[in-house]
C-alpha cells in the first residue's frame, strides 16, 4: 500500500460517534477495559495459532503495554498479538460491529482459551474519550505490511502503509480535553487498570514499578504488571489450601473479616462457568452489603450488579463469578434476558445447597458455630427459593434456649411426646428475645416444654413456612398465651361468670390500660401461682403485624391497631380481692352509667392498678411516666409494710 486511502466507515448512519458515546457506552471509563481486552484478544489469538502449528515462528512475550503521555495527553495500548492486515482492518475497523472474534472461535475454537469480544464495537468506545485515535498494526501473516489508520471522530478515515516493525497492534488514543481532565493522569489510568484488568489472562503493563529514593519515587528496570494472569478461581481446587481462599478474599475485601466457608464452582457444561463464593460474617444482620459478587467474563470485570445471574437471596454472598456464556448487551453493562442465564442461576443456588448439606453431614460442629451468622441467608433462601428451601429442610438447624442445636426432624422427634395437644399437633413454642421474654421461657421451661430462640428478623415468615412444611405442626411464641394454654391437652373448664360480670371486668381493665392498643377481656383459671393478669397477643395476628412490617404485603394487619389477650386469672387472691370488691359496689343499672362507674372504680383502685401494671411490665409496656408512677407506688408500699 503505496498510497494513502481515504474513506468512510461503513455504518447504517450518518454518525455512529453520537450512538456510541450516549447509547452504548453510557459509562465511559469502560473505553479502556475494551481498548484492553481487544489487545488480550489479540495475544490469546497468538497463542492459538502456535499451538495449531498454523504459526511457527518465535511467540515472544506476549503482553500488553499501557503508556500515558501525561504532558501531551496521549494513552497507548500496545500488544504484540495477531495484528492485522489491510484488508483485515477495512473489514473489522471500517465496517462497525463485523467483530473477527467470531470468525476467529469459529475456526480455532477448540485451541483459544479465551476470546473476550464478541461485538465488533469495543473498538469504538475509545472515541468517547478521544478526539482522534490511531492505530498501527502489523500481521502476524508472512509478507504483510504496516497499516496506519486514523479518524478524527467523524465517519472518515485515513488508512497508508505503517511503519511497525513488530507484530502487533498500537492503538493511540489524543484525548478530547474533557476526557483529559479525568483521565489523563496516571492515578486515574492505574485505577481503571486495576478495577477492570486485575485478572485478564495476559500480563497487562503499566510503566515501571517504583521504590522510594533519594526522597521521592523513581522508576526501576521491572516492569509493573497489573494483573494476576491465574486468579485463584481459573485453578483446580484440588491444588488449593484454606490460607488461599482467605488469602484471595482479603485481597478482593481488605477491611471484611476473614468469611466462614466458601463454595468453589467449575463447571463445562451445559455451561462454562468458575468461581468462587464466600459466606461473609456478618456482624449486623440487618446491615448487610449486597452487591459484593463480582462478575467476570474470561477474567475481565464486567460489572458487580448480578441480580439476574444470582438467585436475590445470594446476591447477600461475597466472591467472583466468570463465564463467557452470559448473555451482556453490546456494551457488557447489563445482563440480557436468556435461558442460560436461568440454568446458571438454578446451578449456582445447587451448588450452594451442597455444601451445606455437606457441611451438616460431615462436620456439624463447624455448621453449628457458624450457624447464627448464616441463618439469615439460609431462611432467605428457603422462603425465596422453593427448590432451595425443599433441600435446606435437611440441614437447616434451629437452637434452643440453652443453646442446643437440632434439625427440624430432630427437633420435631425430640418434642412431640410433651408437647403433642390434645388434636395430635406438635407444638413448637419459641421466643425472639430469651431476656425479654424470661418470665414466658422459664414458665413453659418448668412444664417440661422445650422453647426454641428465633431471633432472626424473618422469623415470623420462616414459622410460617415451615408450618406449610412439617405436618401437624404448629409454632406458638411462649408469650402468646399462658403456659397453662400454650399447647392444651385436654378440654378446659373456665370459670362461670355473668355477662354483667364479664362486661363490668372488661370495662375495669380497659380504664387503666394504654389507649392506643385494643383489647379483648376474658377471665380463665391459670393456677394459684400465675400472674393475676395475663397481657398477651394472638399468634395469628402478631405474626402477620410483624411479616407486613418487613414488607409481606398484608397491608390489613400492618395498619390494624396492636390488639392484646387479657386474661384475668380467677384464681388468683389479688384477682379475687378485686372481684368482692367489685362485687360489694353498688353499681347503677343503666348500662352506660354502670360502665362509668366501674372505670371510676379500677382508676381509683390501687390493687386494680398494680395487676394491670404487672401485666404491662411484663410485656415491656409499662414506660415513661407510668413506669415511674408505678415505681413510686412500689416504693410507698414497701416503705409502709417495712415501717409497720
Amino acid at each position: 500500500m503505496a498510497k494513502t486511502n481515504k474513506g468512510t466507515i461503513g455504518v447504517s448512519t450518518d454518525n455512529i460517534f453520537p450512538v456510541i458515546k450516549q447509547f452504548l457506552y453510557s459509562d465511559h471509563e469502560i473505553f479502556l477495559r475494551e481498548l484492553v481486552a481487544n489487545a488480550v484478544d489479540a495475544s490469546q489469538k497468538m497463542k492459538a495459532l502456535a499451538s495449531s502449528g498454523d504459526f511457527t515462528g518465535e511467540l515472544g512475550k506476549l503482553e500488553v503495554n499501557i503508556g500515558l503521555d501525561e504532558k501531551h495527553k496521549t494513552l497507548t495500548i500496545s500488544d504484540n498479538g495477531i495484528g492485522m492486515t489491510e484488508e483485515e482492518v477495512d473489514k473489522y475497523i471500517n465496517q462497525i460491529a463485523f467483530s473477527s472474534a467470531g470468525e476467529f472461535l469459529e475456526k480455532y475454537k477448540d485451541k483459544v482459551d479465551s476470546i473476550i469480544g464478541h461485538f465488533g464495537l469495543g473498538f469504538y468506545s475509545a472515541f468517547m474519550v478521544a478526539e482522534k485515535v490511531t492505530i498501527d498494526t502489523l500481521s502476524w501473516k508472512d509478507g504483510a505490511k504496516a497499516v496506519k489508520w486514523s479518524c478524527d471522530g467523524s465517519p472518515e478515515f485515513e488508512m497508508s502503509e505503517g511503519k511497525r516493525a513488530e507484530r502487533g497492534t498500537t492503538i493511540t488514543l489524543y484525548l478530547d480535553k474533557e476526557a483529559a481532565e479525568e483521565f489523563g493522569n496516571k492515578g486515574k489510568i492505574r485505577q481503571l487498570l486495576e478495577k477492570y484488568c486485575r485478572f485478564m489472562p495476559v500480563p497487562v503493563v503499566f510503566g515501571k514499578k517504583q521504590e522510594w529514593k533519594d526522597g521521592k519515587y523513581v522508576d526501576t528496570e521491572e516492569d509493573d504488571v497489573i494483573n494476576n494472569i491465574e486468579p485463584l478461581w481459573a485453578r483446580q481446587p484440588s491444588e488449593l489450601k484454606d490460607e488461599d481462599y482467605l488469602n484471595f478474599y482479603k485481597a478482593l475485601y481488605p477491611m471484611h473479616e476473614d468469611p466462614m466457608f466458601w463454595i468453589h464452582l467449575n463447571v463445562d457444561f451445559p455451561f462454562h462457568l468458575t468461581g468462587i463464593l464466600y459466606f461473609p460474617k456478618i456482624k449486623e444482620r440487618m446491615a448487610i452489603e449486597k452487591n459484593k459478587i463480582q462478575l467476570f467474563c474470561n477474567q475481565m470485570f464486567v460489572t458487580d450488579h448480578v441480580d439476574n445471574i444470582v438467585p436475590d437471596f445470594l446476591t447477600l454472598l461475597h466472591g467472583v463469578l466468570d463465564s463467557p456464556d452470559i448473555p451482556l448487551n453490546v456494551s457488557r453493562s447489563y445482563l440480557q434476558s436468556d435461558a442460560a442465564v436461568k440454568k446458571i442461576s438454578g446451578y449456582i443456588t445447587s451448588k450452594v445447597a451442597g455444601r451445606l448439606e455437606e457441611i451438616f453431614k460431615e462436620d456439624r460442629a463447624a455448621l453449628e458455630s457458624k450457624w447464627d451468622n448464616i441463618k439469615l441467608f439460609i431462611e432467605y433462601g428457603m422462603l425465596s427459593d422453593e427448590k432451595f428451601g425443599e433441600r435446606a429442610m435437611k440441614f437447616a438447624l434451629v437452637k434452643d434456649t440453652d443453646g442446643k442445636f437440632f434439625s427440624l426432624d430432630e427437633y420435631k422427634e425430640a418434642v412431640k411426646d410433651a408437647q403433642t395437644d390434645k388434636d395430635g399437633n406438635v407444638i413448637i413454642l419459641y421466643a425472639t428475645d430469651a431476656q425479654g421474654q424470661y418470665s414466658f421461657v422459664e414458665a413453659a421451661k418448668a412444664k417440661g416444654y422445650s422453647v426454641l430462640l428465633l431471633d432472626c428478623e424473618l422469623d415470623s415468615h420462616f414459622v410460617n413456612l415451615l408450618e406449610t412444611k412439617m405436618e401437624k405442626t404448629r409454632f406458638a411464641r411462649v408469650d402468646s398465651d399462658s403456659a397453662n394454654r400454650l399447647i392444651v391437652k385436654e378440654e378446659r373448664v373456665k370459670p362461670e361468670l355473668s355477662e354483667e360480670d364479664k362486661n363490668d371486668f372488661t370495662e375495669l381493665f380497659k380504664a387503666v390500660l394504654p389507649k392506643e392498643f385494643e383489647y379483648t377481656v376474658e377471665a380463665d383459671n391459670l393456677g394459684a401461682d400465675a400472674e393475676p393478669v395475663l397481657l398477651t397477643q394472638n399468634e395469628f395476628m402478631r405474626r402477620y403485624r410483624e411479616m407486613s412490617a418487613l414488607g409481606g404485603g398484608m397491608n390489613f394487619f400492618g395498619s390494624a391497631p396492636a390488639s392484646y389477650n387479657v386474661t384475668v386469672n380467677m384464681e388468683h387472691p389479688l384477682v379475687a380481692k378485686i372481684f368482692d370488691e367489685k362485687k360489694a359496689l353498688t353499681l347503677p343499672e343503666d348500662k352506660e352509667e354502670r360502665k362509668s362507674a366501674v372505670a371510676d372504680y379500677a382508676k381509683n383502685s390501687n390493687l386494680v392498678r398494680l395487676v394491670a401494671d404487672l401485666a404491662l411490665l411484663s410485656n415491656g409496656l409499662l414506660k415513661g411516666k407510668d413506669l415511674s408512677e408505678f415505681l413510686g407506688r412500689c416504693g410507698d408500699a414497701l416503705g409502709k409494710a417495712y415501717l409497720k
